[in-house]
């Protein structure tokens, strides 16, 4: 016996703005009215605004980046990330 179950039943289809690989950049406006930059450094490098950085893994609503750079790979909120 199977049960039919209705479109409007399942959870939304969450659409992925970016994807592993894809070149990126922080939008500076966003990260900076955000919780995230009340709890960091006040000055940040250039360098994340200015871009490209590459997304490395994608965990929930965070992206591994790594930027050109020999500096730390980082975890950034998804909601300040736009497209290089």
């Amino acid at each position: 016996m199977s049960v039919k179950v209705d479109d409007s039943q399942l959870p939304p289809k969450i659409q992925k703005k970016f994807r592993k690989g894809d070149l990126v950049k922080v939008d500076r406006e966003k990260y900076s009215n955000s919780l995230e930059s009340k709890a960091s450094d006040p000055i940040l490098p250039e360098y994340i605004f200015e871009g490209p950085g590459e997304v490395l893994l994608i965990k929930g609503d965070y992206f591994q980046v790594r930027w050109r750079r020999p500096v730390p790979d980082v975890w950034i909120k998804s909601d300040h990330i736009v497209s290089y």
